[in-house]
């Protein structure tokens, strides 16, 4: 059945591709987005009787306040995303990533549904010999990781919220992010051809784009079975070491010179693998590769002249 969804900061790198599905699924499709990158992302949709855009902040309870009064479903996207940016504005990264999530659930009644993308960068610096689940202690070792964990804390804590912590995802969008793992490294590998890697051995997951998007329109069909948890979101077979993820672009860009360097610090410390089970037992499970990632971005990246599209 079409629901009315709203999506705040559905301009973004992931709001950009995930309102394209929710449209093609039959929704009606409201955003609301400040523009902050001064992005044009969404103008293709906007010949689709069933989408509108309001440029506006998501933390103006004048603004919300009506927009979240006529949507059953509230995908809550708006953040200032990643560790270096909420540490540039910290006063902001509050306002937007938490208080603006505790505004959106005081004026939300308890029969709408939200469905909350957090990240599983939670946990933090473990070992990246032990899979996570969403039962292991959550230790964010950045300002943002904490933004959003507590934020997920006041949607857990209340009626009909589902929560996707979100692997590292990759893959072309309209609004194009290269601050993410797998897409940094794949611009390197075609652009500069060589990179030099620190802590080769430190793991993380990943998980496509459209597998997000998909996945958040699997919540929003299930919501009745999957309300009250949190679900980690990201492929299976793509829990890598740095090391081996770029020797898997290697495999697709010969030339590229990867130095692993044995003195140096990464400065981002998240060391981890995850595991997927309770999403895949709940119905849904990502099937876009890792290999099929990488050649899209090599395409995509053809595109790119002089625009370093980043966050942070």
């Amino acid at each position: 059945m079409a629901k009315r969804i709203l999506v705040t900061g559905g301009a973004g790198f992931l709001g950009s591709v995930l309102c394209e599905h929710l449209l093609a699924a039959g929704h009606q499709v409201t955003v609301i987005d400040s523009l902050l990158h001064q992005q044009m992302s969404l103008f293709h949709l906007c010949a689709q009787p069933a989408f509108d855009f309001i440029a506006g902040d998501v933390r103006d309870e004048r603004v919300m306040a009506p927009l979240i009064q006529k949507a059953d479903v509230l995908i809550p996207l708006a953040c200032i995303v990643g560790a270096p940016a909420c540490n540039r504005d910290p006063i902001s990264a509050r306002s937007v990533n938490v208080d603006a999530i505790k505004l959106l659930n005081r004026i939300r009644s308890k029969e709408q549904l939200v469905v909350y993308p957090t990240t599983n960068s939670g946990y933090g610096t473990k070992t990246g010999d032990l899979y996570c689940t969403e039962e292991t202690p959550l230790e964010p070792i950045s300002l943002y990781g904490q933004t959003k964990v507590d934020a997920e804390r006041v949607l857990l804590d209340s009626p009909n919220a589902i929560s996707l912590r979100l692997a590292t995802v990759f893959g072309m969008s309209p609004r194009m992010r290269l601050d993410l793992l797998v897409n940094h490294f794949v611009y390197a590998a075609v652009t500069d051809r060589y990179m030099v890697i620190f802590e080769k051995h430190f793991k993380r997951n990943y998980v496509h784009i459209r597998d997000v998007a998909d996945a958040f329109l699997h919540c929003i069909d299930h919501a009745s079975q999957m309300a009250g948890r949190p679900y980690n979101c990201g492929l299976d077979a793509a829990n890598l070491s740095k090391e081996e993820l770029a020797l898997k672009i290697k495999q697709y860009v010969p030339d590229f010179f990867i130095h692993f360097a044995e003195f140096g610090q990464d400065p981002d410390k998240r060391n981890y693998i995850v595991s997927n089970q309770r999403l895949r037992e709940a119905g849904f499970e990502a099937r876009r590769s890792l290999d099929d990632g990488i050649q899209e971005l090599i395409k995509g990246y053809r595109m790119l002249r002089h625009s370093p599209l980043k966050n942070a």
